[in-house]
């Protein structure tokens, strides 16, 4: 999967500019605050349909502009396609081959990226909403019915803590729409279950052959699902449905009194398993780092095993974040494999001699220069 072209209009602070990249490594180089990481964001959001900064759409739109479309040509196995998506003050709308898309969902999936920023080296170490989000974003672009089951789990959810809400304060008194809600919930959020156990136990096979090659074949990472329920690799989801439904059903009245869901998918978590420890709790900067960075490359694997093809890999200025060794194993990783855009500063001398024939663009004032050969 190759993004041969990307046309930015109105967004962030490119007016209108069309850009061809190359196959390889694609290196977004200049001073902060020029347009790097907005580069990357445009990308991003022309595979996810959203931004990883902002949940505001609004923001992505030039402050002078009604509007802002994003576009790109990106070449699969099966042929050219064409990919629009517009953002507007009153929502957006997606195209796929010049046809507008009914619904987000049926575009998520044309094009798959792996982001890689500073900030998911916090993926070890931070909040569990962080994990449940890795996992609900990148399992999402493997599977469209992964993404439909977990998009109606958080709707139903919503309707469901509301009603408690009513119920707890009693402005309602129904608990024949409570029981189906419940329902419900359970039977999507035992698909999301179900499927995330599975997610993550092929993401562990690759995950952990890098983890060992990183540490210098001295430690062996497990990644283990935390959840209220008990799934196995026999687990089916007409037996995670029941037994989810039953947890809803005796723990009622405790959810009323709180007013919330307290069980399900949005309670899970990933646990990192290092040599036997939890490396959260006891594991050194550097082992959480590590298995950032093994959990991360493992993503473009995963995602070629689930799609048949590779994804983009974007990576947010992370370089300057890692160490040698750890820069050294990124760049030798991705090297021949995936469409790479590396935004930096600088280029270190360790990255521009592990990067083979990088394209080099120069980012300025929200215009790009490509460097001559």
């Amino acid at each position: 999967m190759i993004l041969t072209e990307l046309r930015l209009r109105h967004f962030r602070n490119y007016q209108d500019l069309t850009v061809h990249f190359a196959p390889g490594v694609n290196v977004l180089i200049g001073h902060n605050a020029q347009g790097k990481t907005n580069m990357l964001e445009a990308i991003y959001a022309l595979s996810l349909t959203r931004s990883h900064r902002t949940s505001n759409d609004r923001e992505l739109i030039n402050w002078q502009s009604q509007s802002a479309t994003i576009s790109g040509i990106v070449q699969r196995a099966s042929g050219r396609v064409p990919l629009e998506l517009q953002f507007t003050k009153n929502g957006k709308k997606a195209k796929v081959n010049h046809l507008e898309q009914a619904r987000l969902g049926q575009y998520v999936g044309q094009l798959n990226t792996i982001l890689f920023a500073p900030e998911d080296l916090s993926l070890v170490k931070g909040a569990p909403a962080i994990r449940r989000r890795f996992m609900d974003m990148e399992f999402s672009q493997m599977s469209s019915k992964y993404l439909y089951n977990a998009s109606q789990f958080r709707t139903l959810l919503r309707q469901r803590n509301k009603y408690l809400k009513q119920l707890k304060y009693g402005q309602q008194h129904d608990r024949v729409l409570l029981a189906v809600l419940s329902d419900q919930l359970a039977a999507y959020g035992a698909e999301v279950i179900v499927a995330r156990y599975h997610f993550l136990q092929h993401l562990e096979k690759w995950a952990a052959d890098l983890h060992y090659q990183i540490s210098l074949n001295q430690e062996k990472l497990h990644l283990a699902y935390a959840t209220q329920l008990k799934v196995d690799e026999e687990t089916t989801v007409e037996a995670a449905y029941q037994e989810l439904l039953k947890i809803y059903q005796e723990h009622q009245d405790k959810e009323i009194e709180q007013g919330t869901t307290m069980y399900g998918p949005q309670r899970d978590d990933i646990h990192f398993i290092v040599n036997g420890k939890n490396v959260q709790a006891f594991g050194s900067q550097g082992q959480q780092r590590t298995t950032a960075l093994a959990v991360k490359l493992a993503e473009i694997d995963l995602m070629k095993e689930q799609t048949g093809e590779y994804p983009l890999l974007l990576l947010d200025d992370v370089l300057s974040e890692l160490d040698t060794v750890r820069q050294t194993h990124l760049l030798t990783a991705i090297q021949d494999k995936v469409q790479t855009f590396l935004t930096t500063t600088s280029l270190s001398d360790v990255a521009r001699q592990l990067i083979k024939q990088p394209t080099i663009f120069e980012i300025k004032n929200g215009t790009l220069n490509k460097e001559e050969a």
